[in-house]
């Protein structure tokens, strides 16, 4: 029921949500730089919580294959019509989670999550299901807001305020250090912890994460 109520949300404001502007849009291209950086051309790569397509659009032409997914029926759907109008080999978008059975059908050489962790609510579960769907020694590659490093007014007042009204989704409050613990929990080995931010305070941290062999991972990550 949570999910579903989750993904209401998001179907209510997907046109809102496509019509808003990027508050760092210097940012967002750095990331968009790094992650082309990152991906080869015989990849096989699935984002998640891909909202209205914006991301995928623009990185699907490197890559062998890019599904794009997100549990909104909304977004979906404006992602489609923006692929419409583009020809994208290999591009394809889907109302998915990393949960669902469709996706562990196949393995990936890269799983992308931007804007995405923060709005799961069992995020262990979640990137437990993002390792076993990449392949061994594949990456991981995510942005994502740390409300814990925030003003905690955020968290502890604004917010519940917000969802109690309907006007804010479910948000994962943790900070950076918390996240890193996470994904190594996971079994991810985490190469880098980056900041790309151009303004503001820097508190959505680009995590650049490899899959464990057997033997676990070890959390060794730098600030850049």
């Amino acid at each position: 029921m949570h999910k579903a109520s989750d993904a209401r949300f998001w179907n209510r404001i997907s046109r809102k949500y496509a019509k808003d502007v990027t508050t760092d849009q210097g940012g967002y291209e750095r990331t968009l730089d790094r992650t082309q950086a990152l991906l080869r051309s015989q990849d096989r790569v699935l984002e998640l919580g891909c909202g209205t397509g914006c991301t995928a659009l623009r990185l699907a032409d490197g890559v062998a294959s890019y599904l794009a997914t997100d549990f909104s029926a909304g977004m979906i759907a404006i992602a489609k019509q923006k692929q419409g109008s583009s020809l994208v080999a290999g591009l394809a978008f889907q109302i998915a989670t990393a949960e669902s059975p469709m996706l562990a059908r196949a393995r990936y050489d890269v799983v992308l999550g931007f804007n995405y962790l923060h709005l799961v609510r069992d995020l262990l579960v979640t990137l437990n299901h993002i390792r076993t769907l990449l392949v061994p020694g594949g990456l991981f590659i995510s942005k994502t807001p740390c409300l814990g490093d925030m003003n905690p007014l955020v968290g502890q007042a604004l917010l519940p305020v917000m969802r109690a009204v309907g006007r804010a989704p479910y948000v994962n409050i943790f900070n950076k250090a918390e996240l890193c613990s996470l994904f190594s929990a996971s079994g991810f080995e985490i190469l880098a912890v980056e900041d790309h931010a151009t303004k503001g305070n820097g508190r959505c941290p680009c995590i650049v994460a490899r899959k464990s062999g057997p033997g676990g991972a070890v959390a060794v990550y730098r600030d850049a």
